[in-house]
């Protein structure tokens, strides 16, 4: 068993499959217990994929080798969110003020906080490395780990941990504060659950969709230019 694991360890045909079969197996899960919006279904799929692997003892640093291929995917689809930001691009330009006001504030917190915390109860340099980039979508996240360092798979973590909660924190605050403008969730949405906030955007409407996109994009090069910059100045 173990010789015939290495053997299909040795390409990526194995990874991507459990990856896809985790995928449609979760998605399906969800839907039979009646799709909570509390619960994403990668949410599902990470959780089975974890079990496959904990009860195959497949390594993590062999699976994400071969799922690597599809890693290479997640690029080109954060570039096809430009097409519903142009589609709402009225929208948009119509609020350039309190988006600019509030995106550079929103992103500093967004890495402040989980730094900080893990700080203040002695987490080491590389696991608050690994924190930092949690609310950027992984490609961009990926780049700023190679600059300040951290473990990967802590990172990636962490960024299906804060996606998740994302979800259900921004829906529970809106029903709280009774907060309904498709706007003003979906740039929540996208500025703290990147990709998963922004899928979940997409399922209220295209609205939510398109600044979600626009939150999880602004976030992304604002963190990408400047968080490995302070990162530096504050030596850590």
């Amino acid at each position: 068993m173990t010789a015939l694991l290495d053997h299909l360890l040795a390409t990526p045909l194995l990874a991507i499959a459990l990856t896809l079969a985790a995928h449609a197996a979760g998605g399906r899960l969800l839907k039979a217990v009646g799709a909570p919006a509390w619960c994403p279904s990668i949410l599902a799929a990470a959780l089975l994929l974890a079990g496959v692997l904990a009860l195959l003892s497949i390594d993590y640093a062999d699976y994400r080798r071969g799922a690597a291929w599809l890693m290479l995917l997640l690029g080109p689809a954060t570039v096809a969110l430009g097409l519903p930001l142009h589609q709402q691009m009225p929208r948009i330009v119509a609020l350039w003020r309190p988006l600019l006001a509030c995106l550079p504030v929103a992103v500093a917190l967004a890495a402040a906080y989980a730094v900080g915390i893990a700080w203040w109860l002695g987490a080491p340099p590389e696991i608050l490395a690994a924190l930092a980039p949690k609310s950027v979508t992984a490609p961009i996240a990926l780049g700023i780990n190679a600059q300040i360092g951290g473990p990967v798979s802590l990172m990636m973590g962490g960024l299906l941990i804060t996606g998740v909660a994302a979800v259900g924190f921004v829906s529970l605050g809106a029903r709280l504060l009774g907060i309904r403008d498709e706007r003003i969730i979906g740039l929540a949405l996208g500025l703290n659950g990147h990709a998963i906030g922004t899928v979940r955007a997409f399922e209220i409407g295209p609205v939510a969709g398109a600044f979600a996109s626009l939150g999880m994009s602004l976030t992304g090069i604002l963190s990408a230019l400047f968080l490995p910059l302070a990162w530096r100045l504050v030596g850590a």
